[in-house]
């Protein structure tokens, strides 16, 4: 039997899934698979944009003892929507848009206290990449407090093209970097506005840092190295709520 209820295997189930809209994490495909049913999959999880990864026979048999036929998914905890739909969606029913976009982070406990300040903070949805963040586990959704049950997550397969997405639709991306001239508290977050928090140990990789179009320091007076990305994303999306507040 599964060991996971968030699991589902055989090729139809799996197919169907994605073809009918249901949300999948990612797919384990088992190594030299039918090559027909190689570049079904293949296409499908391009089309559908979910992660793939070739795993030895093995492996799929540890996660179920069922038919797996070679191939294992795993279901989705969130429903992940639609970065294209939903800009136009938040600036007709939400005011001032405000984006949170993660790059790196793939700790799964930041990841869900993030998802909490965001919520609490008026953050309208978060972004996430494909491949190489934190997955969205039970783990997630707990440290979370209910958070990721209640908004939005975009994962795509381009956080630059995301940004880029963003910029034309006059949508001011911001991100935090321990090396900003800039104060968090003389940034503007009056206007429609993303702010993006990288990893712990590397911060916001280069290709996002050159299409940022501002970035700030949140200032601190103690010698630690620096806060903790879950702190540091709460504090600086207060700023951004206290300052909104302060205008209404």
């Amino acid at each position: 039997m599964a060991k996971n209820k968030n699991l589902i295997y055989g090729r139809h189930p799996i197919l169907d899934t994605l073809q009918s809209g249901g949300s999948i994490d990612k797919i384990f495909l088992q190594k030299n698979i039918s090559k027909d049913f190689d570049s079904e999959i293949r296409q499908a999880c391009r089309t559908y944009g979910i992660p793939m990864q070739y795993v030895p026979k093995e492996k799929l048999n540890r996660l179920t003892s069922k038919n797996h036929q070679g191939i294992v998914g795993f279901l989705s905890l969130v429903e992940y929507k639609n970065l294209d739909d939903l800009i136009p969606f938040i600036y007709e029913q939400s005011g001032i848009p405000l984006f949170l976009i993660l790059d790196g982070i793939t700790d799964v406990r930041n990841f869900g206290a993030i998802a909490r300040s965001a919520e609490l903070c008026g953050v309208q949805a978060i972004i996430i990449p494909q491949k190489g963040g934190a997955a969205i586990n039970e783990d997630a959704i707990k440290t979370s407090a209910g958070a990721l049950s209640k908004i939005a997550v975009c994962r795509e397969t381009s956080l630059k093209k995301a940004i880029e997405k963003l910029k034309l639709n006059g949508i001011r991306v911001l991100g935090a970097s321990l090396e900003s001239k800039a104060a968090l508290y003389d940034s503007d977050f009056l206007g429609p506005s993303a702010i993006v928090m990288g990893s712990e140990g590397k911060g916001i990789s280069p290709e996002i840092s050159k299409l940022l179009d501002d970035t700030f320091l949140i200032p601190q007076i103690g010698t630690t190295d620096s806060f903790n990305v879950s702190v540091a994303a709460g504090i600086s999306l207060y700023e951004v709520l206290r300052q909104r507040k302060h205008n209404e």
